[in-house]
């Protein structure tokens, strides 16, 4: 049993920022101004407090800090115990055995009212067991949608309980095009779709207060080992400062610090390695190829991003200017090929740092995925949407008239 002492949170957004108050859902006031609505007509789910510092969720918060912005938004953000994660590693085996689902631990809480809309984002299907300690959202929300940040088809297997789960949502949308494509030949219907990362482009885009491009390198995350041992060679060799990862971790000490500083380093990046998700697990995602968060950070910093393009039709219709990425395919050691080309043609390196940046305040910003999570569900933007919108594309403009300047 949830020993007595678990709190259930409602995380209200506030000019000091996000804090936690003990409350069940209530009307929310996004940035000191009371909603435009007599109620909040979104109920939206967050694991920010039952998985504050995991790296890979810094993203997602992100995405849900800016729907508060724009939105009329109640946020339950759960808080639990030491116990949790045995709990959970309990919950999730069963589940994947089992149609029997387990709380892992988190506190349950019952929402009050009635909402337009229940969202929610997961970083895997096993997020749903978190998501259910919220009893009654079918009964209070007149659509539901889910995000699923990471499935692949090869887990589908041990994920068929978990599909169920997902199955009792209007709407499931995936990061992952072919999984969103085989959830629905194996769900029945068109309950899956497609929907792309996006990013923060006003937070990572380096106009108009153009930081030095101090940075030659900048790399994160899964690496091609022949690749990251030539640029090593190559910083060694020619004094360039490569910025690469020195330590193994998956943690954030705070995820809103860790993506100021994200976005601030590869503002002042030259390059940007980027390569499809999961690159170096196919045994994880088979013949799948997605495009992961690295292309949309990588872009809207303004860098000129190189690696491996994802063989995926639709990375084709997001990255569809002249080169947004420069092909280096995956284990290739010819990088310094490929910088010395883009360093002898200054004007074409300035084109696509420019290309980059307007594209993604135009096309990739949060507020365009937002606007078709609304679509999906029925619903109307609110006057919040259409104003980072319009600010989105003030930007893009100046962004433009810079280049024509210089």
């Amino acid at each position: 049993m949830v020993a007595r002492w678990f709190k259930a949170y409602v995380t209200q957004r506030h000019p000091g920022g996000v804090r936690s108050v003990t409350a069940k859902p209530k009307r929310v006031e996004i940035g000191g101004v009371a909603p435009r609505h007599e109620r909040s007509r979104v109920l939206m789910f967050s694991q920010r407090n039952i998985a504050a510092d995991v790296l890979f969720r810094c993203p997602h918060y992100e995405f849900e800090d800016i729907i508060c912005e724009m939105d009329s938004v109640d946020v339950v953000a759960p808080e639990v115990g030491r116990w949790f994660d045995f709990r959970k590693m309990v919950a999730k085996r069963l589940a994947w055995h089992t149609p029997i689902t387990l709380n892992p631990g988190v506190p349950k809480v019952r929402a009050a009212g009635t909402y337009d809309l229940f969202f929610a984002i997961c970083g895997s299907p096993v997020d749903l067991l978190m998501v259910n300690a919220l009893e009654n959202w079918q009964d209070v929300a007149k659509k539901s949608i889910c995000l699923v940040d990471e499935m692949w088809v090869t887990e589908f297997g041990a994920y068929k309980f978990f599909l169920k789960i997902l199955a009792k949502f209007d709407c499931v949308m995936m990061y992952y095009s072919e999984s969103a494509k085989a959830a629905n030949e194996v769900v029945g219907g068109r309950k899956f779709r497609f929907l792309a990362p996006g990013i923060d482009g006003i937070q990572f885009c380096p106009y108009p207060s153009l930081a030095d491009r101090v940075i030659d390198i900048y790399s994160i995350g899964r690496r091609s080992e022949a690749s990251h041992r030539a640029l090593i060679r190559i910083a060694e060799e020619t004094g360039r400062f490569y910025i690469y990862d020195s330590i193994s971790g998956s943690r954030a000490i705070h995820w809103k610090e860790h993506r100021l500083l994200f976005a601030n380093t590869a503002k002042r990046s030259r390059y940007f390695i980027v390569n499809p998700a999961l690159i170096d697990r196919r045994d994880v995602r088979g013949d799948q190829n997605e495009m992961g968060n690295r292309y949309f950070e990588g872009a809207a910093s303004g860098a000129v991003m190189i690696g491996e393009r994802p063989q995926n039709q639709e990375f084709e219709k997001m990255f569809d200017w002249p080169d947004a990425v420069l092909d280096l395919p995956y284990g290739s050691t010819n990088v310094e090929r490929i910088m010395k080309e883009v360093e002898s043609r200054p004007d074409w390196e300035e084109e696509m740092r420019w290309s980059n940046v307007v594209q993604t305040l135009l096309r990739n910003d949060w507020a365009y995925r937002w606007e078709m999570v609304l679509d999906a569900a029925g619903l109307d933007p609110l006057q919040g949407l259409r104003d980072r919108k319009e600010r989105l594309g003030r930007l893009a403009k100046a962004v433009s008239s810079w280049r024509v300047c210089h």
